[in-house]
């Protein structure tokens, strides 16, 4: 079934990355005291530097993987 919108958005909410995590969150520990830059050196030889589109960032995705 087709439904359409009926409000529009009359407003905006600005809301901080850094606000929604907590402090003291595991998450936070991870990134502080483990450097994920060895990624790119893994896997620098699987990415074609001069065609194709922009690849999304391997850290990240990485990071992904490890929270699933």
């Amino acid at each position: 079934m087709l439904t359409k919108a009926k409000d529009k958005q009359t407003s905006y909410e600005f809301v901080m990355l850094e606000e929604l995590v907590k402090e003291d969150h595991l998450l936070r520990k991870i990134d502080k005291y483990i450097d994920f830059s060895f990624i790119y050196d893994e896997v620098e030889e699987l990415y074609c530097h001069d065609n194709g589109r922009p690849s999304v960032d391997p850290v990240v995705l990485f990071k992904m993987t490890l929270l699933q």
